[in-house]
Protein backbone atom coordinates (compact mmCIF):
# COMPACT_ATOMS: atom_id res chain seq x y z
CA UNK A 1 0.00 0.00 0.00
CA UNK A 2 1.61 3.34 -1.20
CA UNK A 3 1.48 6.50 1.11
CA UNK A 4 1.86 9.74 0.19
CA UNK A 5 4.14 12.25 1.93
CA UNK A 6 2.37 15.28 3.54
CA UNK A 7 2.34 18.50 1.61
CA UNK A 8 3.89 21.02 4.19
CA UNK A 9 2.15 24.31 3.44
CA UNK A 10 3.04 27.35 4.93
CA UNK A 11 0.83 28.17 8.09
CA UNK A 12 -1.29 31.77 7.13
CA UNK A 13 -1.01 32.84 10.42
CA UNK A 14 2.40 32.95 10.92
CA UNK A 15 3.54 36.61 11.08
CA UNK A 16 6.20 37.87 8.30
CA UNK A 17 9.67 38.63 10.07
CA UNK A 18 9.88 42.61 11.14
CA UNK A 19 12.73 41.95 9.30
CA UNK A 20 13.85 39.36 7.33
CA UNK A 21 18.60 39.94 5.49
CA UNK A 22 19.90 37.45 3.88
CA UNK A 23 22.97 36.75 2.15
CA UNK A 24 23.63 40.89 1.78
CA UNK A 25 26.78 42.30 1.20
CA UNK A 26 27.92 46.19 0.50
CA UNK A 27 30.59 46.88 -1.42
CA UNK A 28 31.39 51.06 -1.74
CA UNK A 29 33.11 52.11 -5.16
CA UNK A 30 36.52 53.19 -5.04
CA UNK A 31 38.61 55.70 -7.56
CA UNK A 32 41.36 52.67 -7.36
CA UNK A 33 41.13 49.37 -6.52
CA UNK A 34 37.93 46.55 -5.93
CA UNK A 35 36.32 49.21 -3.34
CA UNK A 36 35.64 48.79 0.07
CA UNK A 37 33.56 46.04 1.22
CA UNK A 38 31.34 47.20 4.16
CA UNK A 39 29.30 43.85 4.52
CA UNK A 40 30.43 40.65 3.57
CA UNK A 41 27.35 38.32 3.46
CA UNK A 42 24.93 39.32 6.69
CA UNK A 43 21.87 36.99 7.54
CA UNK A 44 19.28 38.13 10.20
CA UNK A 45 16.26 37.64 11.16
CA UNK A 46 14.44 39.90 13.51
CA UNK A 47 10.75 38.87 15.00
CA UNK A 48 8.05 40.58 15.59
CA UNK A 49 8.06 42.79 19.04
CA UNK A 50 11.72 41.92 19.05
CA UNK A 51 14.76 43.94 20.24
CA UNK A 52 17.93 43.29 18.48
CA UNK A 53 21.10 45.37 19.11
CA UNK A 54 23.60 46.05 16.52
CA UNK A 55 27.56 46.26 17.98
CA UNK A 56 31.18 45.99 17.07
CA UNK A 57 33.96 48.20 16.37
CA UNK A 58 33.59 51.15 14.00
CA UNK A 59 33.70 50.98 10.53
CA UNK A 60 31.97 47.21 10.87
CA UNK A 61 28.90 48.16 9.17
CA UNK A 62 26.29 48.18 11.46
CA UNK A 63 25.06 52.03 10.54
CA UNK A 64 25.22 50.48 6.61
CA UNK A 65 23.21 47.49 7.57
CA UNK A 66 20.50 49.94 9.45
CA UNK A 67 20.40 52.18 6.61
CA UNK A 68 19.58 48.86 4.11
CA UNK A 69 17.16 47.96 5.79
CA UNK A 70 15.47 51.64 5.99
CA UNK A 71 16.25 51.60 2.37
CA UNK A 72 18.44 54.65 2.68
CA UNK A 73 20.89 52.53 0.70
CA UNK A 74 21.09 49.60 -1.78
CA UNK A 75 22.77 46.23 -1.54
CA UNK A 76 25.47 45.10 -3.82
CA UNK A 77 24.11 41.68 -3.34
CA UNK A 78 21.31 40.04 -1.39
CA UNK A 79 17.88 40.84 -0.12
CA UNK A 80 15.99 42.56 2.74
CA UNK A 81 12.24 42.51 3.70
CA UNK A 82 10.26 43.99 6.07
CA UNK A 83 7.10 42.30 7.17
CA UNK A 84 7.24 40.33 3.95
CA UNK A 85 7.84 43.57 1.76
CA UNK A 86 10.83 44.56 0.19
CA UNK A 87 12.83 47.59 1.74
CA UNK A 88 11.85 50.32 -0.41
CA UNK A 89 7.80 49.20 -0.29
CA UNK A 90 7.99 48.96 3.66
CA UNK A 91 9.24 52.60 3.14
CA UNK A 92 6.93 54.13 1.41
CA UNK A 93 4.19 52.13 3.40
CA UNK A 94 5.66 54.14 6.55
CA UNK A 95 6.01 50.54 8.57
CA UNK A 96 9.30 51.56 10.43
CA UNK A 97 10.15 54.76 11.75
CA UNK A 98 13.47 56.18 12.60
CA UNK A 99 15.85 57.88 14.75
CA UNK A 100 19.50 58.57 14.59
CA UNK A 101 22.09 60.08 17.07
CA UNK A 102 20.95 63.91 16.64
CA UNK A 103 17.38 64.86 17.11
CA UNK A 104 16.64 66.51 14.03
CA UNK A 105 14.25 68.67 15.24
CA UNK A 106 12.84 71.46 13.45
CA UNK A 107 14.05 75.04 15.73
CA UNK A 108 10.80 76.97 14.45
CA UNK A 109 8.45 74.05 15.19
CA UNK A 110 7.45 73.45 18.82
CA UNK A 111 7.32 70.18 20.44
CA UNK A 112 4.19 69.02 19.20
CA UNK A 113 4.55 70.56 15.47
CA UNK A 114 7.76 68.06 15.49
CA UNK A 115 5.88 65.25 16.84
CA UNK A 116 3.38 66.19 14.01
CA UNK A 117 5.45 66.38 10.69
CA UNK A 118 5.30 63.20 9.48
CA UNK A 119 1.63 63.11 9.99
CA UNK A 120 1.54 66.89 7.52
CA UNK A 121 3.76 65.41 5.19
CA UNK A 122 1.25 62.29 4.72
CA UNK A 123 -1.73 64.40 4.97
CA UNK A 124 -3.13 63.62 7.93
CA UNK A 125 -6.15 65.77 9.35
CA UNK A 126 -5.03 68.61 11.82
CA UNK A 127 -7.57 67.36 14.50
CA UNK A 128 -5.82 63.39 14.28
CA UNK A 129 -2.74 64.89 14.10
CA UNK A 130 -2.86 67.21 17.37
CA UNK A 131 -4.81 64.33 18.71
CA UNK A 132 -1.96 61.69 17.68
CA UNK A 133 0.84 64.12 19.05
CA UNK A 134 -0.77 64.47 22.13
CA UNK A 135 -1.01 61.02 22.99
CA UNK A 136 3.08 60.88 22.38
CA UNK A 137 3.49 63.92 24.40
CA UNK A 138 2.80 61.89 27.17
CA UNK A 139 3.74 58.50 26.45
CA UNK A 140 7.20 60.20 26.73
CA UNK A 141 6.81 62.07 29.75
CA UNK A 142 6.40 65.70 27.92
CA UNK A 143 3.31 66.64 29.15
CA UNK A 144 4.43 69.72 30.46
CA UNK A 145 6.39 70.77 27.32
CA UNK A 146 4.37 70.42 24.21
CA UNK A 147 4.42 74.58 23.93
CA UNK A 148 8.01 74.53 24.10
CA UNK A 149 10.93 74.87 21.03
CA UNK A 150 13.53 72.38 20.86
CA UNK A 151 16.53 75.19 22.21
CA UNK A 152 14.33 74.88 25.79
CA UNK A 153 15.03 71.37 25.70
CA UNK A 154 17.24 69.39 27.50
CA UNK A 155 19.31 67.01 25.09
CA UNK A 156 17.24 63.83 26.76
CA UNK A 157 14.19 65.99 26.12
CA UNK A 158 15.03 66.67 22.34
CA UNK A 159 15.71 62.77 22.02
CA UNK A 160 12.61 61.59 23.95
CA UNK A 161 10.53 64.55 21.20
CA UNK A 162 12.70 62.39 18.10
CA UNK A 163 11.57 58.88 19.44
CA UNK A 164 7.78 60.47 19.87
CA UNK A 165 7.80 61.67 16.03
CA UNK A 166 9.75 58.14 14.66
CA UNK A 167 6.35 56.22 16.46
CA UNK A 168 3.77 59.09 15.01
CA UNK A 169 2.58 56.95 12.32
CA UNK A 170 2.65 53.89 14.44
CA UNK A 171 5.39 52.07 12.76
CA UNK A 172 5.58 48.22 13.73
CA UNK A 173 9.36 48.45 13.40
CA UNK A 174 11.72 51.07 14.84
CA UNK A 175 15.53 51.75 13.21
CA UNK A 176 17.79 53.61 15.64
CA UNK A 177 21.07 54.29 15.21
CA UNK A 178 23.08 55.27 18.45
CA UNK A 179 20.15 57.73 19.52
CA UNK A 180 21.75 58.24 23.07
CA UNK A 181 25.50 58.47 22.18
CA UNK A 182 25.73 62.04 22.32
CA UNK A 183 24.38 62.08 26.00
CA UNK A 184 25.87 62.10 29.59
CA UNK A 185 25.79 58.86 30.98
CA UNK A 186 23.24 59.32 33.78
CA UNK A 187 20.69 60.68 31.20
CA UNK A 188 21.26 57.98 28.69
CA UNK A 189 20.48 55.70 31.60
CA UNK A 190 16.95 57.32 31.62
CA UNK A 191 16.31 57.07 28.30
CA UNK A 192 17.38 53.40 28.25
CA UNK A 193 14.63 52.74 30.78
CA UNK A 194 12.19 54.96 28.96
CA UNK A 195 13.14 53.09 25.59
CA UNK A 196 12.05 50.15 27.46
CA UNK A 197 9.12 51.38 28.42
CA UNK A 198 7.89 52.58 25.28
CA UNK A 199 8.85 49.53 23.72
CA UNK A 200 6.69 47.69 26.14
CA UNK A 201 3.93 49.53 25.45
CA UNK A 202 3.88 50.02 21.81
CA UNK A 203 4.96 46.10 20.96
CA UNK A 204 7.02 47.59 18.28
CA UNK A 205 10.06 45.68 17.21
CA UNK A 206 13.93 47.13 17.49
CA UNK A 207 16.91 47.27 15.71
CA UNK A 208 19.83 49.39 17.64
CA UNK A 209 22.79 50.26 16.49
CA UNK A 210 25.22 51.02 19.72
CA UNK A 211 28.60 51.00 20.64
CA UNK A 212 27.69 50.33 24.14
CA UNK A 213 27.70 47.01 25.64
CA UNK A 214 25.70 47.63 28.76
CA UNK A 215 23.11 49.16 27.20
CA UNK A 216 22.75 46.81 24.15
CA UNK A 217 22.49 44.06 26.89
CA UNK A 218 19.97 45.68 28.77
CA UNK A 219 18.19 47.11 26.15
CA UNK A 220 17.79 43.64 23.95
CA UNK A 221 16.43 40.06 23.45
CA UNK A 222 19.22 39.47 21.26
CA UNK A 223 22.84 41.21 20.50
CA UNK A 224 24.60 40.98 17.44
CA UNK A 225 28.28 40.91 17.79
CA UNK A 226 29.92 41.74 14.44
CA UNK A 227 33.37 41.29 13.15
CA UNK A 228 35.56 44.55 11.97
CA UNK A 229 35.46 45.54 8.20
CA UNK A 230 34.25 43.74 6.42
CA UNK A 231 31.68 43.30 8.84
CA UNK A 232 30.08 39.65 9.43
CA UNK A 233 28.51 38.49 11.87
CA UNK A 234 30.64 36.73 14.32
CA UNK A 235 27.86 35.71 17.00
CA UNK A 236 24.47 36.44 18.39
CA UNK A 237 24.15 36.43 22.29
CA UNK A 238 20.54 35.17 23.48
CA UNK A 239 20.48 38.04 26.11
CA UNK A 240 17.41 35.92 28.04
CA UNK A 241 16.47 38.98 30.57
CA UNK A 242 13.08 38.46 30.12
CA UNK A 243 10.37 40.65 28.94
CA UNK A 244 10.26 44.48 28.38
CA UNK A 245 7.44 45.15 30.65
CA UNK A 246 9.40 43.43 33.91
CA UNK A 247 12.98 45.23 32.83
CA UNK A 248 13.64 47.96 35.87
CA UNK A 249 16.66 49.58 37.09
CA UNK A 250 17.75 46.70 39.51
CA UNK A 251 18.34 44.79 36.43
CA UNK A 252 21.66 46.31 36.27
CA UNK A 253 22.18 44.53 39.04
CA UNK A 254 21.12 41.28 38.09
CA UNK A 255 23.68 38.05 37.69
CA UNK A 256 22.30 37.26 34.16
CA UNK A 257 22.63 41.17 33.10
CA UNK A 258 26.43 40.69 33.70
CA UNK A 259 26.87 37.10 32.27
CA UNK A 260 25.91 38.24 29.08
CA UNK A 261 27.75 41.66 29.84
CA UNK A 262 30.75 39.09 29.99
CA UNK A 263 29.94 37.08 26.59
CA UNK A 264 29.48 40.25 24.54
CA UNK A 265 32.51 41.51 25.88
CA UNK A 266 34.30 38.42 25.40
CA UNK A 267 33.23 38.00 21.48
CA UNK A 268 33.89 41.83 20.72
CA UNK A 269 37.76 41.76 22.27
CA UNK A 270 38.65 38.06 22.05
CA UNK A 271 41.00 36.50 19.76
CA UNK A 272 39.80 37.63 16.05
CA UNK A 273 38.73 34.84 13.64
CA UNK A 274 40.70 33.48 10.75
CA UNK A 275 39.03 35.98 8.47
CA UNK A 276 39.71 39.15 10.45
CA UNK A 277 42.58 41.12 9.98
CA UNK A 278 44.94 41.30 13.00
CA UNK A 279 45.56 44.52 15.41
CA UNK A 280 41.76 45.54 14.94
CA UNK A 281 40.70 44.37 18.79
CA UNK A 282 39.17 47.63 19.89
CA UNK A 283 36.30 48.60 20.44
CA UNK A 284 34.65 52.13 21.31
CA UNK A 285 32.61 51.47 24.10
CA UNK A 286 31.40 55.11 25.18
Amino acid sequence: MSTTAPINTPDVNTPAPAVEVVGVSRVFAARKGDGVTALDNVSLTVAPGEFVSLIGPSGCGKSTLLRLIADLDTPTSGSIEVFGKPARQARIDQDYGIAFQQAGLLPWRTVAGNIELPLELHGVGRAARRARAAELIELVSLGDFSGNYPDQLSGGMQQRVAIARSLAESPSLLLMDEPFGALDEMTRERMQSELVRICAETKAAVVFVTHSIPEAVFLSDRVVVMSPRPGRIREVVNVGLGDMSGRGEDLREDEGFFRALSQVRDLLYGDETPSTPQGTRGVETR
